[in-house]
């Protein structure tokens, strides 16, 4: 429904990312956070990805939260500061996502800023959640995800998928560092990933501070995945299944969605996704969040009206599943005409199913689709007018990049 050019601009969710803290010794390097981008080392296109909403009261109230979404190596001792303009803050939480535990904090007097009372711990991923209302009472939402710095002489690895969990085919095993590495091939030869399938496992370095690991093809249904992690005396197996096999096609010209569960055809649903002027990408992408419902403010991604004000702002947009961290989705869209879904392409990028506000009618094509995908599944778009190469590090897309140009960018092959 929208593109941001990162993920620190402004989306608002209410749910979290799948993925995993993991503080490992640096070998060398000394840059920032690495950046989402439609190329390695670019960002996207601005492809304003928006579906048409009927208008809507938005509210005045602009949350801001200090350091910005996605923030790696935040020092412990950092100002962390959500603060409003036109209006006054309702409710703020701060939670230590592997705890759960709520970090006390403090809402000044007139309701303008909030802070947490102590300092933070190291090595720690932080959830803050923000609402506000404005004079005339409508609400606004704002949410964050940061991460602590570890250690003296350390830094943080974001590996994933989880231990334990269980993942779609498409899945690759990422590990996102916070500085970039000058030493790839040291780090790399210490990370070991392997199948019980038998199928060969080669790691490929994105802008030096982000590694992942596939095979040629996508992970056999069923198997299993192991991640052995020795760096500097750090010990880490992680472990993860490979589900069933769901690859869902859309066809941007059919207007129609095919998903496929182990070789045969399940489900066709009728889709509306990128109009003429701003099309779907088109390639290979994979799941890599979902949210219940999510919130999307035109004012993050700088898309304003005259007056200064959101050129849209849906608080509840239903089922939505992230396919590129520059912010394509596959979502419900309760606002759109029923007609113009199988008919009609409408969005400014995203694929849009047919659902209710609320998303509580589980017979809605949405619904069914969100219900019956998991994190890790395939979702080819086809036959877009979009002329755009998707890169394959804008998300978990790696299967965008021929399997000869994925062993060249490994430091040990």
């Amino acid at each position: 429904m929208i593109t941001v050019r990162k993920r620190h601009t402004g989306l608002m969710a209410t749910a979290g990312a799948l993925g995993g803290v993991l503080a490992l010794t640096a070998l060398g390097g000394t840059s920032n956070a690495a950046t989402s981008g439609n190329g390695t080392g670019n960002h996207p296109k601005s492809q304003a990805q928006v579906d048409q909403p009927g208008a809507q009261d938005t509210s005045d109230a602009r949350i801001k939260i200090t350091p910005w979404q996605g923030a790696y190596g935040v020092g412990i001792n950092t100002p962390v500061k959500v603060t409003v303009s036109n209006g006054k803050l309702t409710r703020v939480t701060m939670t230590a996502v592997a705890t759960g535990a709520e970090i006390p904090g403090t809402l000044s007097a007139d309701g303008t800023s909030w802070k947490p009372n102590g300092r933070l711990e190291r090595a720690t991923r932080y959830q803050i959640a923000a609402e506000a209302v404005d004079a005339k009472g409508r609400s606004a939402t704002g949410n964050a995800t940061i991460t602590t710095v570890s250690p003296a002489n350390d830094f943080i690895g974001h590996l994933s998928p989880e231990d334990g969990s269980t993942v779609g085919v498409g899945m690759p095993v990422t590990v996102s560092f916070d500085k970039a590495i000058s030493d790839k091939a040291a780090v790399e030869s210490k990370i070991q990933v392997s199948s019980s399938s038998g199928q060969r496992v080669v790691g490929h370095w994105f802008n030096g501070d982000r590694l992942d690991f596939r095979p040629e093809n996508y992970w056999k249904p069923g198997s299993t995945v192991t991640v052995k992690l020795n760096l500097h005396g750090i010990q880490k197996t992680v472990t993860f299944k490979i589900g069933r096999s769901q690859i869902s096609t859309v066809d941007a010209r059919t207007k129609q969605m095919t998903v496929v569960r182990d070789n045969k055809t399940i489900k066709t649903i009728p889709i509306s996704s990128g109009s003429p002027e701003h099309p779907t990408y088109n390639g290979q992408m994979v799941i890599s969040e979902k949210f219940g419902q999510i919130h999307m403010n035109g004012a993050s991604v700088g898309l304003t009206k005259k007056d200064g004000k959101p050129a849209y702002d849906i608080s509840d947009v239903p089922h939505a599943m992230r396919l590129t961290d520059s912010g394509t989705f596959i979502h419900g869209n309760y606002w759109g005409a029923a007609s113009i879904f199988g008919k009609v392409n409408t969005s400014h990028g995203c694929v849009g199913l047919k659902d209710v506000e609320g998303g509580g009618d589980g017979e809605q094509p949405a619904a069914w689709f969100f219900d019956n995908s998991m994190i890790g599944d395939v979702v080819i778009v086809k036959n877009s007018d979009d002329k755009t190469t998707l890169a394959p590090d804008n998300g978990l897309n790696d299967w965008n990049m021929p399997w000869s140009e994925w062993v060249s960018g490994s430091a040990t092959n």
